[in-house]
């Protein structure tokens, strides 16, 4: 009975990790090792960033929505606590595409909120 060998399974696997390691500089889109090194860790990061996206993201949407309601003379937690007690149901995301885009609207929110209060 023939020995079976790992050869085309490792050369898979060392194939794989050097097409993700392609543009990488130097040694680490080139040699194995290093090329394995630079990837993990490149993966490790990319997932950090997935979630470190959404942090910025509602924090960039909190600074435009605050910028927006200084502009009508009300702070941002007055204004989200207003829409809340009047039952505006509205995402920050919307509300700062609102803000940028449409300030007659963003304003009418703001004249919403200040009613709840």
């Amino acid at each position: 009975m023939a020995r079976i060998k790992g050869a085309v399974t490792t050369r898979k696997r060392r194939k794989k990790i050097l097409k993700l390691a392609k543009g990488f500089y130097g040694a680490k889109s080139k040699q194995f090792r290093t090329a394995n090194q630079a990837v993990m860790r490149s993966l490790t990061n990319a997932y950090i960033g997935r979630k470190q996206k959404k942090r910025d993201f509602r924090s960039l949407w909190i600074t435009r929505i605050s910028a927006a309601c200084k502009m009508n003379d009300i702070n941002y937690s007055q204004f989200m606590n207003g829409l809340k007690k009047a039952g505006v149901t509205l995402n920050r995301k919307m509300l700062a595409e609102i803000a940028v885009s449409d300030m007659n609207s963003f304003a009418a929110l703001v004249e919403t909120a200040k009613k709840a209060l």
